[in-house]
């Protein structure tokens, strides 16, 4: 036998041997001062050392990574076991999904593993929205279809829809799967959790008033092939085109009331505006609010978003309008006070294509709720009349822009 190969063997055994019994150092709680400063600087220091202690050795960066980013208010007052329920399968489901896998790690850390979205109620979710979604995604073989699995199920699968009748905005999933329906905060928040749940990267977006002051209004971002996508909890039938992207192009960068949004885990350079929080303070400005969740301004990615969507169907005379007036009583119309701001929203089908408000009685004559859609289709204009009945007109919508009237009394 050749003496050199049996020298490489003998070689190749010794460092086996070794790297068994000293295995290479990975991550070790007692050397992240960070950790043992901010457990240090806990009234129940003892309740997370043991915390830290009881998880497992696979487990424990990712434990500590929350401990040391969560709110300070959680740490001191939050039940641990919701934490160590939360690492568990937010590391099961990395280990289980080649998507998971994939994922950088800070992807991972900051928009997977997070146990709260914005304020809602900590309470337990990601093993009960996991056991709900797994047997939708577990035949998927990319993100894409996995995001796909979740959105095309969540309402059936939870039972939630939206309604205003909710009991709060701010709900936590369990709230919303409760009374089995939620608004457009919950719904997000909602969404967020259901994709975390199996490992899909997402964060919660929004901005505290559109730029007609008609209110908040809140959604979802997913994180696909290195760039943040746009979605909702009713599925869009693409990524990032979605019915308030009109409304986005008009977003103010520099104006928090009129900015967008989307959430940061733990510490961050700005904050995310919750209008839910306000106390029901009149007349309360928007930097008065809690700031209690890092967030990062993404206006000009909306904006970008809505300047190529609108202008290159206009460029390419695919699209139309929609333009909308509202009137207080039918056959009356001559005058600007003749006219009313009411809300009304825009289906292709099952889909909203758009929505907002009509011109009120002090905006121009010429001003007119508009919304761009695809030539050739037909439409439904749905809205609610003074006595709380919703109205539905339809639209077949030729080459042309059509011009619509809607009244709040007959």
């Amino acid at each position: 036998m050749n003496l050199r190969l049996v020298l490489c063997g003998l070689a190749a055994i010794a460092l086996g041997i070794a790297l068994i019994v000293w295995p290479s150092k990975g991550y070790n709680p007692a050397d992240d001062s960070a950790l043992q400063d901010v457990v240090a600087a806990s009234s129940r220091a003892a309740e997370l050392e043991a915390l830290m202690a009881e998880t497992p050795v696979e487990q424990q960066q990712e434990m500590a990574f929350l401990l040391k980013n969560m709110p300070d208010f959680d740490r001191e007052a939050m039940d641990l076991s919701l934490l160590k329920e939360n690492v568990e399968y937010a590391h099961m489901v990395r280990e289980k999904y080649q998507w998971a896998k994939q994922l950088p790690e800070d992807v991972y850390l900051y928009d997977v593993l997070p146990y709260h979205v914005v304020d809602e109620v900590r309470d337990s979710w990601r093993k009960e929205l996991y056991e709900l979604f797994a047997p939708a995604v577990d035949t998927c073989s990319t993100m894409y279809d996995a995001l796909c699995a979740v959105n095309a199920n969540i309402p059936r699968l939870t039972g939630v829809d939206y309604n205003t009748k909710r009991e709060k905005t701010n709900q936590s999933p369990r709230e919303s799967m409760r009374q089995g329906m939620a608004s457009c905060t919950g719904l997000a928040i909602l969404l967020v959790d259901a994709y975390r749940a199996v490992g899909i990267p997402a964060r919660f977006a929004g901005t505290a008033s559109w730029h007609d002051n008609r209110g908040n209004h809140s959604w979802t971002e997913v994180w696909l092939d290195g760039e943040w996508r746009v979605t909702e909890y009713y599925f869009p039938s693409k990524l990032d085109h979605l019915w308030f992207m009109p409304d986005a192009s008009k977003a103010k960068e520099d104006d928090r009331t009129y900015a967008i949004y989307a959430t940061r885990f733990g510490k961050a350079d700005d904050w995310f505006p919750m209008v839910w929080a306000d106390g029901d303070v009149e007349g309360r400005s928007v930097e008065e609010l809690p700031q209690i969740v890092g967030a990062v301004n993404v206006t000009k990615h909306y904006q970008d978003l809505a300047y190529e969507q609108y202008t290159r169907h206009l460029e390419a005379g695919t699209h139309t309008f929609i333009k909308i007036a509202g009137y207080k009583k039918a056959g009356k119309k001559e005058h600007s006070e003749d006219r009313v701001a009411m809300g009304v929203d825009v289906f292709c089908g099952t889909e909203q294509m758009g929505g907002g408000l009509t011109a009120g009685p002090l905006r121009d004559m010429n001003d007119m709720f508009s919304v761009l859609v695809e030539k050739n289709r037909s439409y439904e204009l749905r809205y609610y009349d003074a006595a709380g009945e919703l109205q539905r007109i339809a639209v077949d919508l030729g080459e042309e822009p059509v011009t619509v009237d809607i009244y709040l009394e007959k």
